[in-house]
């Protein structure tokens, strides 16, 4: 049963009756079926469920990069009727396994997250060069602000990829497994810069792996086969019980020093007779 929290908070992001497919005639796939979902303002919402849950894909529909059946909202209003520069101003996308050109300077892609706010072959103002530095310094990217893509690792340009969304100061930032390549401590920075973000009235949604990291956040959005299973706050023991459930019994969850981690459970095996 999903339980979907009640409150008077300001919805960011709704989703009504949203169904999306994959591919193309016959090898076209429904992903999601009926989803509905409310995303509350100025908080961090973490999706979570196995792989196959349609977690990517629920985020590519409200970021308004997929088409779909159904009715998402950008703060009331429908998506599709967001004049497309407004809505990349008010709503900032991190996508898997995103790339820019090689050639291109660090501070050149993170200047991409200005575009929005640009007017047509205009140069960047003063308050725009101010959010890139902002936003490669939050990353620790600054010192390679000169340095061409094609020559940073995988981790680093996963970070110079935040700096651009970060730059465009969106009311609404949806990123999806921000924390490919990234080591511990870079996740650890990434979890700070989410926090911070939230604390000056953010909304953030993100699809992790790392359940562990996703119980960090405000609300807790866990998925099973195109559906929502539970929708409700990090901290609530239901959100425990609906995450073990969709990981079948695989993963339990403790707190630890005052947070919520998820530990995996490892099956025991009777001994086999030699």
């Amino acid at each position: 049963m999903v339980h979907t929290p009640v409150t008077s908070e300001k919805i960011a992001l709704s989703a009504d009756s949203v169904r999306a497919s994959l591919g193309n005639g016959p090898a076209k796939t429904a992903v999601l079926h009926g989803v509905s979902l409310d995303i509350a303002a100025g908080q961090w919402t973490s999706i979570v469920g196995p792989n196959g849950a349609g977690k990517s894909t629920l985020l590519k529909v409200l970021a308004g990069v997929l088409p779909h059946s159904g009715t998402v909202r950008l703060f009331g209003r429908d998506l599709h009727s967001v004049p497309g520069r407004e809505r990349a101003r008010q709503l900032a996308w991190l996508g898997q396994n995103e790339t820019s050109a090689d050639d291109l300077t660090v501070w050149d892609v993170a200047m991409l997250g200005r575009l929005p706010h640009l007017p047509w072959l205009a140069t960047p103002s003063a308050a725009d060069r101010a959010a890139v530095e902002q936003a490669l310094r939050a990353t620790q990217a600054w010192d390679w602000r000169c340095r061409a893509l094609g020559q940073l690792s995988g981790g680093e340009r996963q970070r110079v990829l935040l700096a651009r969304a970060l730059a465009v100061q969106a009311q609404v930032l949806l990123m999806d497994e921000p924390l490919a390549n990234l080591d511990p401590p870079h996740q650890a920075d990434w979890l700070a810069v989410v926090q911070a973000l939230v604390a000056q009235g953010t909304t953030v949604v993100s699809v992790l792996h790392e359940i562990s990291m996703a119980l960090h956040a405000d609300q807790m959005v866990v998925m099973a086969q195109g559906r929502v299973t539970h929708h409700g706050a990090t901290a609530d023991t239901r959100s425990h019980q609906a995450l073990v459930a969709v990981f079948d019994q695989r993963i339990s969850i403790h707190s630890i020093d005052g947070q919520w981690v998820a530990l995996p459970r490892v099956a025991s095996h009777s001994a086999s007779p030699s």
